[in-house]
């Protein structure tokens, strides 16, 4: 990672979780990044993202996603959280790589989330964006994502602060 980036935590799953969760997150940085790289205990997983425990309909989201067959692009207002990986998801057997940018996420306006999701399936693999918006202007304390199905052993979860962005 460029000098920017500060390791804020890791986590590395010992055993399948339905979570993964950062919480504590200093707000000394301008933005954070949130990376995950592993695989789910069943293909295609909706990953569910939100923060500060908040399951209010406060979360929107606009997504595109390719696999090379075909693409489809959707958007969903109101929701309870940031869907990521509905199309190009978390498979069984392929793992995937996940980025998440939160933007000014200790400032006081809403919190946009930049996100990306690749896969690789022998050549035959997807790309997912989304761009994502909280409306709430409570400084990020806590990210949880959730996969429904479980995260695999050895799933792995890093938060970095990003300085001077």
């Amino acid at each position: 990672m460029p000098s920017t980036y500060e390791p804020i935590a890791t986590t590395t799953l010992g055993s399948s979780n339905a979570n993964i969760t950062f919480s504590s997150i200093p707000s000394s940085y301008t933005d954070l990044r949130f990376v995950v790289t592993g695989t789910s205990l069943s293909a295609f997983e909706t990953l569910l993202v939100r923060f500060n425990s908040d399951t209010g309909s406060n979360y929107s989201q606009t997504r595109i996603v390719g696999t090379g067959a075909a693409a489809q692009s959707q958007r969903e207002t109101s929701a309870t959280s940031i869907r990521v990986g509905t199309s190009a998801g978390f498979g069984s057997t392929v793992t995937s790589f996940i980025t998440m940018d939160l933007f000014s996420y200790a400032g006081s306006t809403n919190k946009t989330v930049l996100a990306d999701i690749s896969s690789d399936r022998n050549g035959a693999g997807s790309v997912e964006k989304i761009v994502g918006l909280w409306r709430n202007t409570a400084a990020i304390t806590t990210i949880l994502i959730n996969n429904a199905n479980q995260f695999n052993t050895g799933t792995t979860a890093t938060l970095y602060g990003i300085k001077n962005a």
